[in-house]
């Protein structure tokens, strides 16, 4: 479901894993809780020890990544010019 599109209220309850909604809101706490990226990495770990991996074919991709969105804030700097008369109202 994650790749192919179905949508999670298409999911047949047949499977026995619950509603869709019951399905997203598991996946959302596991992502949350950073399960997925634990397990990413365990299989990388493992895989790699067993000389399973091609490092040759590894692509780096950020598209997975959430960016800063909005212009940079500017800086407000201080003067170095000569300081005007101070107000006297």
């Amino acid at each position: 479901m994650l790749h192919t599109g179905i949508g999670w209220e298409d999911l047949p309850q047949e499977l026995g894993f619950g509603s869709g909604m019951t399905c997203w809101r598991r996946i959302k706490r596991w992502t949350d809780a950073g399960m997925f990226d634990d397990l990413h990495q365990i299989l990388l770990t493992e895989l790699n020890a067993a000389n399973e991996l091609d490092w040759s074919r590894a692509v780096i991709d950020g598209s997975h990544i959430d960016a800063k969105k909005g212009a940079p804030e500017q800086v407000r700097r201080r003067s170095t010019a000569a300081s005007r008369d101070p107000s006297t109202t």
